[in-house]
């Protein structure tokens, strides 16, 4: 393997070997505290224009499987960072490794260096940008290049990762052998309700659980007008998750502002943040952002702490949403808000991923709560 170099913007570099494709890649530098699940995080659209540190100390154990991808046409990370990387898979369901992958992804990895240390300078100093490099071994050259990126909030993201066209989803989770025909025998008595997904950056596995919980799904580009998609005359709307900062996804806002009051409304993530800033909300930055499959969150209504996946960078100021919202998740490491409801219209949004892809399935009930929000208004 070549020689690569990190270096973040604020000058810190770390020298490690490349893996992957080799070349050069900027993005903002975040880590995620998942055990398991590289191949979901490379493919979750939330991480465009981001580069992933991974803190667990080995990847590419299990390899790569077509079926554990969370978005059509391969990673959507800017860049990879690991620790150690294993290139043997032992796993009967991988492809291949997930090295070749990367490479066949044209995605810049490195391995080899102190992921701990990096971490802890992320959580010391904040997320920032950086820049992996195969091709130029010089320090000096490399933090200009990255020193002189826009930054994260000058581009719209969602623009580069939502679909083209609408489309009818129809796959349930993954299960495993006879389990999957009995959910399916089961869901045939259940009436189905039709819901119509906002695409900003979309993982698969909110599609599979909608499904799951009886809905006929139908999504649509992040620019659709809310027009168009009230025409359409679903029971239910959804607004996904998606990369970026919030407030650059001016079409998104202005849309959500049109569709209170006509529709039941359930967001997640990005679609969280949206619907804060369509009520006149604010929000803000965290200094290094929720990634993770372990983090706690407790349920307002009934005091129950579920463990949840994440992964912002961006919050709802709540202060700013005073008397339009009552405050239903919370986050316990770090006193953040994590959900919220509106107080009059049918409107609730979560900040973490219920859907899990990877991570716990412990909030899996949001989506029949969606449902039971439409069945009270039909």
């Amino acid at each position: 393997m070549d020689k690569a170099l990190l270096v973040l913007a604020d000058g810190t570099v770390f020298e490690g070997k490349n893996f992957g494709a080799s070349g050069e890649t900027i993005g903002e530098v975040v880590f995620n505290t998942s055990m398991t699940g590289y191949q979901e995080i490379l493919t979750d659209p939330s991480y465009k224009g981001q580069i992933v540190t991974m803190t667990y100390s080995q990847m590419g154990n299990y390899g790569i499987s077509p079926e554990d991808m969370e978005s059509a046409g391969g990673p959507k990370t800017e860049g990879f960072v690991v620790k150690e990387y294993l290139d043997f898979p032992s796993n009967w369901r991988s492809k291949m490794p997930l090295g070749q992958y990367l490479k066949e992804s044209s995605i810049v990895g490195i391995e080899g260096i102190d992921t701990r240390a990096l971490t802890r300078h992320l959580r010391n100093n904040g997320a920032q940008m950086g820049i992996i490099s195969s091709v130029d071994a010089n320090p000096e050259s490399l933090l200009e290049k990255v020193r002189r990126h826009p930054g994260m909030s000058a581009v719209d993201f969602v623009k580069e990762v939502t679909t083209k066209s609408n489309y009818k989803w129809e796959e349930k989770r993954w299960k495993w052998g006879s389990q999957q025909s009995a959910v399916n025998s089961q869901q045939s008595k259940v009436k189905r309700y039709s819901v119509v997904v906002y695409d900003f950056g979309i993982k698969f596995n909110i599609l599979r659980n909608l499904v799951d919980s009886g809905f006929d799904v139908t999504v649509v580009p992040a620019q659709t007008p809310a027009e168009q998609v009230l025409s359409m005359d679903p029971d239910g709307i959804m607004l996904s998750n998606g990369p970026g900062d919030p407030q650059t996804v001016t079409y998104g806002i202005e849309n959500a502002k049109k569709l209170f009051g006509k529709k039941p409304i359930f967001g997640i993530c990005l679609g969280h943040q949206i619907l804060g800033l369509a009520m006149g909300g604010n929000t803000y930055k965290l200094k290094f952002g929720h990634h993770g499959g372990n983090h706690p969150v407790m349920d307002i209504s009934t005091g129950k702490v579920e463990i949840t996946s994440q992964n912002h960078n961006y919050c709802v100021d709540f202060e700013s949403l005073s008397g339009k919202v009552e405050l239903t998740h919370k986050n316990l490491f770090d006193g953040s808000e994590e959900g919220m409801r509106h107080v009059e219209l049918p409107v609730f949004s979560v900040q973490y991923h219920p859907e899990a892809g990877p991570g716990p399935n412990d909030s899996a009930y949001l989506f029949e709560r969606f449902r039971k929000l439409i069945e009270g208004r039909n």
